[in-house]
């Protein structure tokens, strides 16, 4: 069973249509790679098969269920610019809001919770930064903690938008260690990319998209020149990696 099925989805801001007639289907333990330009519906394609953002047409399900039913089984992580990172909270309580299905809003944490969370913690690196304001936090900080949040509501598919975005190269290697982790426990994860001479490197799938879908499948058999200039246009010099893989730079 496909752990997600996008059927001729549709979305638009106001009067301008950002997807139109999107269409996809996502196997289970796969880590794959949404790319596409500036504008290109990227973040809005995953807040609206998340319900966050409406359609205008389409169907989606996961694992072959109406979001509702399957709600626990996903984890969200949005793109660091989209959350208030001055709003009074620690590192740690950012954590346990990814049990709050669990916990319950009404109810307070308790000892094992916390002990989750600081499992969660340690695995990105963030144990010694529990009781710190996010707001004192560096960007790859910030950014580890709400990976770290993700990661201790134990899904089976995650949605992650720009992880990489604006963080270090040590924190870029750590987030895609934990991602390649995560899928060879046949976890599933969709991650918007807006580094084209990664992709090879960091995705064994890649969803090409602008405003649809232009290309979808194995790295290795759609990662090419051609689909590259289709979905960005434009004029683009490419380069040969290992005589496989290609890597792009928009000019």
């Amino acid at each position: 069973m496909n752990v997600i099925d996008v059927r001729q989805l549709s979305a638009a801001y106001r009067k301008n249509t950002v997807l139109q007639n999107v269409s996809f289907e996502i196997a289970p333990g796969t880590l794959t790679g949404i790319v596409g330009p500036n504008g290109a519906g990227k973040s809005t394609l995953i807040k609206t098969v998340l319900q966050l953002h409406p359609y205008l047409s389409g169907d989606v399900t996961f694992f072959g269920e109406p979001l509702k039913k399957v709600k626990t089984r996903i984890g969200y992580v949005p793109q660091r610019g989209s959350v208030d990172w001055d709003f009074p909270t620690n590192a740690l309580d950012v954590v346990l809001m990814g049990l709050y299905g669990r916990i319950g809003w009404l109810k307070w944490p308790q000892k094992k919770h916390r002990e989750q969370a600081m499992q969660a913690l340690e695995k990105v690196g963030m144990t010694e930064y529990a009781n710190r304001q996010i707001s004192q936090l560096s960007g790859g900080q910030q950014q580890r903690v709400f990976l770290a949040r993700a990661l201790v509501q134990e899904a089976d598919l995650y949605f992650m938008d720009e992880p990489l975005a604006g963080v270090d190269a040590a924190t870029e290697r750590a987030i895609m260690a934990i991602l390649k982790e995560l899928r060879k426990e046949g976890k599933t994860v969709l991650v918007v990319h807006h580094d084209l001479q990664t992709v090879a490197d960091y995705f064994d799938h890649v969803l090409f998209l602008n405003k649809t879908v232009i290309a979808h499948g194995p790295t290795e058999e759609v990662y090419t020149a051609t689909n590259i200039e289709k979905t960005y246009g434009g004029a683009i010099h490419f380069m040969k990696g290992d005589g496989r893989n290609v890597s792009a730079i928009i000019h």
